[in-house]
């Protein structure tokens, strides 16, 4: 049965750091809800009740729109190996771009990539497992590397000129932000 903490346990993080994907939700006030999976070396915890997690550059920029208006996120974690479980995070976040006093911090718990775009400082006030006793099986054959040698080739200019063709609207039209909080002018 479901059980519901206010915290991460140590437990908890374990689970956490072993899963190679996570799953991010959010939605703003009106329009499409977004799912989007991440992997890689994406997220970081820093204590029980907060996990930073870098945002790379992609084909959307969902997240970021969405978290300006409205705040909420889910993380999802799921096991896809033996021992079955789901575990749902709950709260707020706030994005945290290239041009906040902030950033050299919070970018520097993560490999360095020209496709960093934003960092969520993600605030947890709810957790929550569940069985999962009907999630299939799966083997991780390993990492995806085909974004970072997409990020790598483009280059720090590729990435600007790519975030001002393509990651400044959301689905629905929200403004991401993106260039006035990421390019300096």
């Amino acid at each position: 049965m479901a059980e519901k903490y206010d915290h991460l346990t140590e437990q908890h993080q374990r689970f956490i750091d072993a899963q190679k994907i996570f799953f991010v939700g959010t939605a703003a006030a009106e329009g499409n809800i977004n799912v989007s999976p991440k992997g890689l070396e994406s997220l970081k915890i820093v204590n029980k009740n907060k996990i930073l997690w870098v945002n790379l550059t992609g084909s959307g920029n969902e997240t970021a729109a969405h978290t300006q208006e409205n705040p909420r996120m889910t993380l999802m974690f799921t096991s896809f190996e033996k021992n079955p479980l789901i575990l749902r995070v709950y709260g707020t976040a706030r994005a945290i771009h290239r041009l906040d006093p902030e950033w050299e911090t919070v970018i520097n718990h993560f490999p360095k990539s020209p496709g960093s775009r934003q960092v969520f400082d993600f605030s947890v006030s709810l957790v929550q497992t569940s069985c999962g006793y009907a999630v299939p099986y799966y083997d991780f054959k390993g990492e995806r590397s085909t974004l970072e040698k997409w990020n790598d080739a483009a280059g720090e200019d590729g990435i600007k000129k790519y975030w001002e063709e393509k990651n400044t609207q959301s689905l629905d039209g929200i403004e991401t932000g993106i260039v006035k909080k990421n390019i300096r002018k």
